[in-house]
This record gives C-alpha cells, structure tokens and sequence, in this order.
C-alpha cells in the first residue's frame, strides 16, 4: 500500500467517515459501532450543539417524548406523553452518545471531502484521511435565511434571526415584529405573547395542525393510521412534499394547538406576507386572510384523516364540536411604519439553507441540492443522512432518524464486505 501525504502528513484511513455528530450521524455510528466497522464521527462542536445554540430557553419539542427513539435507545423518561425542554433534549443526545462509545471527534471541523482512487479524500482540522466511504449526516439547517430587503429596514431598529433569539428580556423595549409562522416563527410570537411583549406578526402560508383531537394527541393518531410512514415516492405531493413548510402547533405547557386567529382576539397584530420596505414603511400583501384560510384547511384535513381511520377501524374515541373562528381581519392591512408603530425589534423567522460546500463530489441536482434515494446517492460510497424527507416525514426527526441509519448501515456494510483489498492510499 503506497501512504498518500496531505501536506506532509500521512492520510489515516478509514472504512467510513460520518460528518456530523447529531441525532444522525450518533444513530448510523451506533450500527456501524455493534458491527465493529472501523469508522470516525467528526462533530464541529459537541453533540446537542445546534439544540443547545439555535434554541431559545423556553423551547420544546413539538412531538412527544416516546417519539423520541434513537437505535437502541428509546426515551428513557417517565413522561412518555409530555414534550422535552430545550436541555432536556440536549441531555438526551449527550446521554445516546455516551451509552454505547462513538469514535466522536469533537472539535474537529471537516473542510473538505472530494472523491480519491477508489475512496475519499477528507481533510479536516485535525488533520487528513482517506474513508472508503463517507456519511453527510449534518442536517440542512446550516446557514440562517434572512430577506434582502432587511437592509434597507430604518438604522436603529434590532434586527435577529429566529436563531439567535433566546427570551423576550434579551429585547430592547418596544413592539416586536415577527415575521414568519413556521413553527419558529409562531412559537417565539407566542413567548413574546406570553410575556407580555406588544407582538406584530407577518403571516406566511405555513399549515397548522391541531395538538389533540377526539380524546388523543394528534400525534398518535396519525402513528397508529399509518400516516407517518407513508414514503416520499407514496406520498400524494411527491418530492414537492420537501419544499412544504412544517406545521406549526406547540409542546409548551403540556401541549396546545396555535391559532393565530385567538391571538388576534387578545391584541396581537397580524399581517399577510412581507412583500418590499419603501421609505422606511414595510408593505405586506393582501393575502392575511388566504394565509389563515388556508392555514386552517389544513387542520381540518388532519381531522378527517383521524375521523376517516376512526371510522374505518370501529374505534371508539368522544366527538368533538366543529372549529369555530374566533376572528378575521376586518382589512388586509397594507403597510407598517415600524418607528410610529413603537417598533424596535424584528425577529426573522425565515428558515435555513443548506450548506454543503465541504463535499466536492457529484451529488447535487442544479439547484445544489442533494441527489438521492433513501439517502443513497448516484456516488458510490456516499450517502445522506438526517435530511428531512430523505423517506418519511420523520427522517430528520428523533422518530425514524434510526430506521433511515439503518437502512444506510445496510448499504455501508455490504459495500465494505464487497471490498477484498485494503484501500488504496495512492493518490
């Protein structure tokens, strides 16, 4: 075998590298870890980093604890039906990793990783190596998304992204635009709420769903259906299904539906979607009451998809009265002058895009985004990991992450076992 130098220094080989030491680059290690495949998890940071950084202090998740069932390690609480806080989560992947001993390097950044000979080329900032294979399994939440016409917003006015926000004291006083209802954005509107914080809230076209509906979470009924394990080549919307915005609903306090409407009842301002700034007045468009509309169609969906498996499997759970609105908008209001309106604060809840700079090979469709199936990709030896969707809704979630790792694992180890010579380390 002829050593390949990076620099002066030999490359280290390895069966598998996995980038990115979260819930899913822990999840593919596990099955990598009990099969004894020589492999390495390099993690930025530390495990739980981007829960424990990218979080506000009253966070929680939105689906229920028992969901939560990395391999080998299901929730381990006795909350099966509550929702963990924001270092709760954080203590439950520190805890996964612990368990079972990942080879996790942490600290160490990955800056590049580019096809070589019959492997891959991976430098990183404690130094080089070469895997025969290579897991991204980093997510694609990297870079914070925020609108252009953020520049031009009046000098003086605090301007965060959903990311950095932590509680409403870290605010200067004043009225707080928020724009965005994802579940970032309607959550966080709804700490500020809580807390007393005058709240002015652009309205996207993200769905909502109910929290509990005829006597369950909504969560178990769409499990128990079947619901959530329908693939993305089943499911009625396709590959599109992956552009669609979560559904915003709430863990905090036990769990509760978020209806803006209800919101506007008790003086939060809403808006329709931010359109442009034009002399110092941010103008929305006319689509406040479409957005709600549709908003709440959506909820109404989930209900008859539970009521028609209700129905189907004679089960017996309690009825419930039709939704009822509560408010809608007397107008679509037009502009907001963010100075007379004793504004201070904008919060941008406008998502994340992916950055997957750091691997050179031809995985990418022409948008730059990952080319796959279930994760496999058309490059031997590369996969996905932990993207939401790469199969099912809950593929970038505590809930199926493992399923799709195993699934991964199965590739890896029959790709490993079809290798009978050492990997070549010429360049």
């Amino acid at each position: 075998m002829t050593d390949y130098i990076a620099g002066g220094r030999p490359r280290t080989p390895l069966e598998v590298a996995v980038i990115g030491g979260g819930q899913a680059g822990l999840s593919i290690s596990w099955f990598l870890t009990r099969a004894g495949i020589d492999h390495r998890v390099f993690e930025r940071h530390a495990p739980g980093h981007e829960w424990r950084t990218n979080r506000w202090d009253s966070f929680c998740l939105v689906t229920p604890n028992w969901q939560c069932r990395l391999p080998g390690f299901p929730y381990p609480g006795d909350d099966p039906h509550g929702f963990m806080l924001r270092d709760e989560i954080v203590a439950y992947i520190e805890t996964y990793a612990a368990s079972f001993d990942p080879p996790l390097r942490t600290g160490v950044t990955v800056e590049r990783v580019r096809p070589a000979g019959d492997g891959f080329d991976i430098d990183t900032s404690e130094g080089p190596y070469r895997a025969a294979q290579v897991v991204a399994a980093t997510g694609g939440y990297h870079r914070p998304r925020i609108p252009r016409l953020a520049h031009a917003l009046p000098e003086g006015i605090e301007q965060l992204h959903s990311s950095e926000y932590r509680a409403p004291e870290q605010l200067p006083e004043g009225e707080v635009l928020v724009v965005g209802t994802g579940q970032s954005g309607c959550q966080i509107a709804e700490d500020l709420h809580l807390a007393g914080r005058r709240v002015h809230l652009s309205v996207g076209s993200a769905p909502r769903s109910p929290r509990f509906y005829r006597g369950r979470d909504v969560t178990d009924w769409l499990t128990d259906s079947g619901y959530y394990a329908i693939s993305i080549d089943r499911h009625p919307q396709g590959e599109a299904v992956r552009e669609k915005t979560n559904h915003y609903l709430s863990g905090r306090g036990g769990g509760r539906e978020i209806d803006l409407r209800v919101f506007a009842t008790q003086g939060m301002q809403l808006y329709g979607r931010l359109q442009d700034v034009e002399g110092g007045a941010l103008r929305f468009r006319p689509d406040l009451a479409a957005n709600l509309d549709r908003a709440d169609a959506s909820a109404e969906a989930i209900k008859r998809t539970i009521d028609d498996y209700i129905a189907a499997n004679g089960i017996d759970a309690p009825t419930e009265p039709p939704y009822r609105r509560v408010w809608e908008p007397d107008a679509e209001p037009a502009s907001l002058d963010l100075r007379a309106a004793g504004i201070t604060t904008v919060i941008w809840c406008t998502g994340f895009d992916a950055d997957f700079g750091w691997l050179q090979a031809p995985v990418f469709d022409g948008r730059g985004e990952p080319v796959h199936k279930r994760g496999v990709t058309p490059v031997p030896g590369v996969y996905f990991l932990g993207l939401p969707w790469l199969h099912t809704w809950g593929s970038g979630r505590f809930s199926d992450v493992g399923d799709d790792a195993e699934h991964l694992f199965a590739h890896i180890q029959a790709r490993a076992r079809t290798r009978q010579t050492p990997l070549s380390m010429s360049a």
